[in-house]
């Protein structure tokens, strides 16, 4: 989803990063296998956009060898290839690998506490780039959604199409990102000052200000004009195999200084996806 937003933007540039981006998936390559170091430097990138993830956050509770495999040992031979070849990474991580239980959005700087598998698999995924190599960018975000992937304003979409009455999680806040929104700043991120920016280190990237599960639910079903009665639930009633942070909301300090301006809010990046792909 995020890897197709950024072929698009990249490819629409008229930019030195344009010149040649190589797209890689499954299964020309796979992260997990032990040659994947060396396909990756045969590449010969001066570049790495990480994105490889397993996301099926109930799903890593279920199968966590495969969770740990993908996310952790996976990060680690793409961060080998970069290591050898001596360029930088930058690896998207996620609002999960902290426990929900702070009261503000968490600045990058915050400590992580993840409670479910997902979490500390992506977590793990960041100390193997801090620990192996110098040059990177760490991109936490929230709440992902856009064209060509599961997630959580197409299952909604999906979900109250074919039902007259829906329930949704009401206690757990989040800051839903528009995954074009993310790509153009990334882009702008690996661009600024007209040249490969050197402002290395963690950044959490979201569209602006916050919401709650379910009140995002009935944004979706709003602006699409979907007849559904969308109901709250509390976390303990949905009862699903991970856990989820209660506090998603992330602070966007790092990319606000280095940037100088926030992503535009989620209600108004959610409006052009869905009069767009609805």
């Amino acid at each position: 989803m995020l890897g197709k937003a950024l072929v698009d933007k990249f490819r629409s540039q008229k930019s030195e990063v344009r010149s040649q981006i190589i797209p890689t998936d499954l299964p020309d390559l796979d992260i997990t296998q032990s040659k994947a170091p060396e396909k990756i430097i045969g590449l010969n990138p001066t570049l790495v956009l990480h994105l490889a993830a397993y996301t099926d956050v109930d799903g890593a509770e279920l199968n966590p060898d495969r969770a740990w495999k993908v996310n952790s040992m996976g990060t680690k031979n793409v961060a080998l290839a970069c290591q050898k070849l001596e360029i930088p990474i930058l690896y998207i991580s996620t609002d999960y690998i902290f426990d929900g239980e702070k009261c503000t959005p968490y600045v990058e700087w915050d400590p992580p506490n993840p409670i479910s598998i997902y979490g500390a698999t992506k977590l793990e995924g960041e100390l193997w780039i801090k620990g192996l190599l110098d040059k990177y960018w760490i991109l936490r975000t929230s709440g992902l959604y856009g064209k060509g992937g599961k997630n959580f304003v197409s299952a909604i979409l999906e979900n109250a199409r074919k039902n007259h009455e829906i329930k949704v999680v009401s206690d757990q806040i989040c800051s839903p990102t528009y995954a074009n929104d993310l790509a153009s700043a990334i882009l702008q991120l690996l661009t600024l000052n007209s040249k490969l920016s050197t402002d290395f280190g963690v950044y959490h990237i979201t569209n602006s200000e916050w919401t709650s599960w379910y009140e995002f639910a009935q944004a979706i079903t709003e602006v699409s004009k979907i007849n559904c009665n969308v109901l709250p639930i509390t976390s303990f009633e949905l009862d699903r195999p991970a856990k989820r942070p209660r506090n998603s909301r992330l602070c966007n300090f790092m990319w606000e200084r280095t940037s100088g301006k926030p992503l535009r809010n989620w209600k108004e990046a959610l409006n052009e996806y869905l009069k767009k792909h609805r």
